[in-house]
């Protein structure tokens, strides 16, 4: 599957928010800095069928029917046109134009697709919908509301036009004095009704919506059929008697909504009718009413006593109870069906949770701390009660710390912290100085962040026995995933510092393998393919190269908090950390091992966090309470 067009990869409440760029203090860019263009694939589509993709998602979150009908008819129109001819599709300029036209965020973006580096990658000068641009304001009353302008597009009547991002709706559209309905390139043109504080003379004029494009999208998916659900009424209406009403589902192969059958009875029984008796007519109108449901009746059969008075709410409410009945099947169907061992596992969980710290000592825990920066002015043999090490797996092949990792490695148990991204190219890199790096430095495991850097270790020591912690990134939310990395060969899972208190408890109650978690430091938020100080998604001669300046880079948002950015320029990614620090007792929570994430903290602070952690405490920071502690940018 690929996404092929639509705002993809990064979290999408982070991108509409602006941020400044410090560097150290200073400023040194600002705007919407995590605000990608939309990626648009439409001329790639040849070279993705061609690489195997059989599935292409659009991106339709947040975004309205119309913008799914269009890019979707223009999507399915090439992969038809590629699949029938083998030959790559030449994109009109209507279709690329109606693509911009629906939605676009500072025109489009081929994202990571391309081999060279993508320097328009981010638009941070909106975050939302740009439009088409028609043209600037070459005069403007005031008074009146009328704007003139040269058009560099069409326009028509019930076009949305935005200006310095207030929005017009163009409900005059004026050219030579007349009244017009549709105007075209190059037509000076007056458009009416316009008044705000915003509009000044070469203001720039961006249609944001198209009145004939969304009519047409409209009218693509108004006479869609609506598919529903058929079904067969039995009802039975005798006198003195409950009227009976059984309804089963037609199709035998529809899902979840097969050999469906319920039964019901009305509260009241049907009496001889003085006037207007219930006729099978009237029947078939009571119970065929089922509205906007996913159900209609298809057959009903009907054993009915001349006669008889039948009120049309008593029919109404037999109906509406069978198909709830149904919708209550195919939800039981649906539903997980927990044993009691496995319900009464986790009320045990939730009633030792305010006994936890009671019952936990320090004794036989391990602490271990990850450098995610190492520092070669840092003695870190002076560091006193960790049991392992993690350095990121970065600095094993900068020769300028070699001394300071062979000083770490001569006196703790030290793990290689593999990255959490390692694209195909670094794999193979990772893979080819592994093994001369186990023989320089004495190494006591690994710390994996993907299935691909754990293929590798098997590959690398076949017949040898390597502890494998299972890193955050593999995101353990419950003990099922737990044993399936027990089975892959992890000696170790840590647990994701997104989930609660309550989700922690209940995997460390039950867990089969060793367990860590991290209980001091700042999270990584967002790992991304994107560097912002050189502005594109892969390293270029002209850049700068900030990131390989000891200056230290924030993202600061609009309420002051600053997030600490480290660019990693091996493979141009760029790790943005929470501003908050995550602390918690270690008393809270059962784990075999505690993890202390460290980025700027000097010696003496890394041993107070230590002792203090060693003593069952906690430092100043975040707790866990509703989890999600590194999606707070």
């Amino acid at each position: 599957m690929a996404d092929v067009l639509g705002n993809r990869g990064t979290c999408a409440q982070s991108c509409r928010l602006p941020y400044e760029l410090l560097e150290n203090d200073k400023i040194i860019d600002k705007g919407y800095l995590l605000s990608p263009r939309d990626l648009c694939s439409i001329d790639n589509l040849k070279e993705l069928i061609d690489a195997g993709v059989t599935c292409f998602k659009i991106e339709g979150r947040m975004k309205k029917p119309e913008y799914v009908a269009t890019v979707t008819s223009i999507y399915r129109k090439y992969i038809d046109e590629i699949l029938n001819t083998n030959k790559k599709s030449t994109i009109t300029s209507s279709d690329l134009n109606d693509l911009m036209q629906v939605f676009n965020r500072g025109s489009f973006s081929h994202g990571h697709q391309d081999s060279l580096p993508n320097k328009n990658l981010v638009f941070k000068e909106k975050q939302n919908n740009m439009g088409i641009y028609i043209g600037k304001v070459l005069n403007y009353n005031n008074s009146k509301g009328y704007i003139k302008l040269k058009l560099e597009n069409s326009l028509s009547l019930g076009d949305s036009v935005s200006i310095n991002d207030s929005t017009y709706h163009v409900s005059e559209l004026m050219k030579n004095g007349l009244n017009i309905k549709q105007a075209n390139i190059s037509d000076i043109v007056t458009i009416g009704r316009m008044k705000g504080s915003n509009i000044r003379i070469n203001s720039n004029i961006y249609k944001i919506q198209s009145k004939e494009l969304s009519d047409r999208a409209l009218k693509s998916y108004s006479n869609v059929e609506n598919i529903k659900i058929p079904l067969k009424a039995t009802i039975i209406v005798h006198k003195n008697k409950p009227i009976t009403l059984n309804v089963e589902t037609l199709e035998k192969n529809s899902g979840f909504f097969s050999n469906i059958n319920v039964t019901l009875f009305s509260d009241i029984t049907p009496q001889e009718a003085t006037n207007s008796p219930i006729t099978k007519d009237k029947i078939i109108t009571q119970l065929s009413k089922t509205g906007n449901t996913e159900f209609e009746f298809k057959e009903i059969n009907i054993d009915l006593e001349n006669n008889l008075f039948v009120p049309n709410i008593s029919l109404n409410e037999l109906r509406r109870h069978a198909l709830s009945k149904i919708e209550d099947v195919v939800l039981n169907k649906l539903s997980r069906n927990y044993n009691k061992d496995f319900k009464n596992k986790f009320e045990d969980t939730d009633n030792s949770l305010n006994n936890t710290k009671n019952n936990i000592k320090m004794t036989n825990k391990k602490i271990n701390i990850l450098l995610n920066l190492l520092h070669t002015e840092y003695d870190y043999t002076l560091i006193n009660g960790v049991d392992n090490v993690y350095i990121p797996f970065k600095y094993f092949i900068d020769k300028k710390y070699k001394e300071t990792i062979l000083k770490i490695t001569n006196k703790f148990n030290t793990y290689i912290y593999l990255p959490t991204i390692s694209k195909d190219y670094y794999l193979n890199f990772i893979k080819n100085n592994l093994l001369k790096i186990t023989e320089t430095y004495k190494i006591s495991g690994f710390v994996v962040s993907n299935l691909g850097e754990l293929e590798i270790l098997k590959n690398i020591f076949k017949d040898k026995e390597i502890n494998i912690t299972a890193n955050y990134t593999f995101n353990i939310f419950n003990n099922y995933s737990e044993e399936e990395l027990s089975s892959l060969g992890f000696n170790t899972f840590t647990i994701s510092p997104e989930l609660d208190r309550f989700s922690i408890t209940s995997i460390l109650k039950n867990k089969k393998t060793s367990s860590e978690l991290i209980i001091y430091g700042k999270i990584p938020v967002m790992n991304s393919n994107y560097c912002l100080l050189g502005n594109s998604n892969k390293c270029y001669k002209e850049c700068l190269r900030k990131c390989e300046k000891s200056n230290k880079y924030y993202l600061k948002d609009r309420m002051g908090f600053k997030f600490r950015i480290i660019p990693d320029n091996s493979q141009t990614i760029t790790t943005i950390y929470n501003s908050k620090i995550l602390s918690i007792s270690p008393l809270d929570f059962n784990s075999d091992n505690y993890r202390i994430d460290l980025l700027d903290e000097n010696i003496l602070e890394i041993n107070n966090i230590i002792s203090t952690i060693k003593s069952g405490n906690r430092l100043e920071g975040e707790n866990y309470t509703n989890g999600n502690l590194n999606r707070n940018i």
